[in-house]
């Protein structure tokens, strides 16, 4: 049995605000990397339609929440529908960030993983939107714990466990150790488009800068012992200007990509795409799945580098809902 698979990780810009030709770029994006022998594509946070960046510019804008809102994804849409003929057609897996409307009107940071098969096997919630983020989406529940998928790649490579987290999710140390109890292989580290850091006397925090992510991205990697796609978005001039944020604290210039694909003990593999982070395209790797049994072998955080009798994780699964029948 093959040993090495070929990932791709996009670096590249929704249509801003326009569900469905951010779905149609995204499927063309899924033929590309396919058609160059990946078997898993990775796209960032809330790709479709666009992470809404004027969140961190004014703290509401009616407007723009309400056309965010038209085009949020809903479950079992047939834009999902097109995502998931995309991955079939092209037996690959393809793990994708949303905005997700739900029944009820409210918007959610949501992902998907789709198997090569074209099956959406897994679909989470962001647990909790970051700062700004919570005056647009609201909270992830039990169910959205679960965050890797077993994935069949067929004879060849066989099953693969894929897990994923958005963004800030890096940065909870409870929620990483759940994914990696699930056995994680191979995890995909979703990211809005993000600023290189520009000093020290920068007023804002280093750990939203693109340095400062990588870092969490690597950190995840290191303590996981899983390969790691680290996957930003692009904003560009479109986006700017669809969003009004050219005076805000986030996407102020063109730019926001800083995807890379990360080893299981933490180093970077890959090179940028380009000199510009304004640049779009795709990062390819190929993983040697056997260094993450190399790596397990000298650090396994839920195995024997473990201490359960000392430390250990409780948690629940079980989904909160606004109304509950009590007999």
């Amino acid at each position: 049995m093959a040993t090495t698979i070929k990932v791709a990780v996009t670096q590249a810009e929704p249509i801003w605000l326009d569900l469905q030709a951010s779905i149609k770029k995204a499927v063309s994006l899924v033929h590309e990397a396919a058609s160059n022998g990946a078997k898993i594509v990775a796209f960032s946070e809330t790709w479709a339609p666009g992470y809404p960046g004027w969140c961190w510019a004014r703290p509401v804008d009616p407007a723009l929440n309400t056309k965010y809102a038209y085009n949020s994804l809903t479950a079992n849409s047939p834009e999902m529908e097109q995502l998931q003929q995309a991955a079939k057609e092209d037996s690959i897996a393809v793990v994708i960030g949303f905005s997700e409307r739900s029944s009820s009107g409210s918007l959610y940071m949501g992902q998907a993983i789709i198997s090569p098969q074209g099956e959406v096997v897994l679909q989470r919630r962001k647990l909790k939107p970051t700062h700004m983020e919570r005056t647009i989406f609201g909270d992830g529940s039990g169910p959205d714990l679960n965050c890797v998928a077993e994935l069949d790649f067929g004879s060849e490579l066989g099953s693969i466990k894929v897990g994923t987290l958005n963004c800030w999710e890096h940065a909870q140390p409870l929620l990483k150790f759940h994914e990696i109890q699930q056995g994680v292989v191979i995890h995909i580290a979703m990211w809005p488009p993000i600023d290189p850091y520009p000093g020290v006397e920068f007023p804002g925090l280093w750990s939203m800068t693109a340095d400062g992510c990588q870092n969490l991205s690597q950190t995840f990697a290191v303590e996981s012992g899983a390969f790691v796609l680290h996957c930003t978005a692009v904003c560009n001039e479109s986006g700017i200007e669809a969003m009004d944020t050219r005076n805000g604290m986030l996407f102020r210039e063109p730019g926001g990509g800083h995807s890379c694909v990360i080893g299981p003990d933490g180093r970077r593999l890959t090179q940028p795409l380009a000199d510009k982070p304004s640049a779009e395209g795709i990062v390819y790797a190929d993983l040697d799945l056997t260094r993450v049994v190399t790596n397990k072998s000298f650090q396994d955080i839920v195995g024997h580098y473990s201490r359960p009798d000392l430390l250990w994780l409780s948690y629940d699964k079980e989904k909160k809902d606004a109304a509950v029948h009590r007999n």
